[in-house]
């Protein structure tokens, strides 16, 4: 299964309509999720911006040399 990640927003009458690069007549699955309900975005969010912390010389330095013999 390869996913293909859309965003769009509901119109009116709680239409969706969105543009697929698939064949027509492709048969497919569509899971609606709310963003608003993830209880996890802001652990996500915090787990993504902590990243720039471990991207430093110094730190590849230490975790990336050899141990003393």
């Amino acid at each position: 299964m390869n996913p293909i990640k859309l965003d769009a927003v509901v119109g009116a009458g709680g239409r969706l309509e969105l543009t697929i690069p698939l064949p027509p007549g492709t048969p497919v699955e569509v899971i609606v999720r709310d963003p608003e309900a993830d209880d996890f975005r802001d652990l996500t969010e915090a787990a993504q911006s902590a990243l720039g912390f471990w991207d430093n010389p110094m730190d590849d330095e230490d975790w990336n040399a050899p141990p003393p013999r």
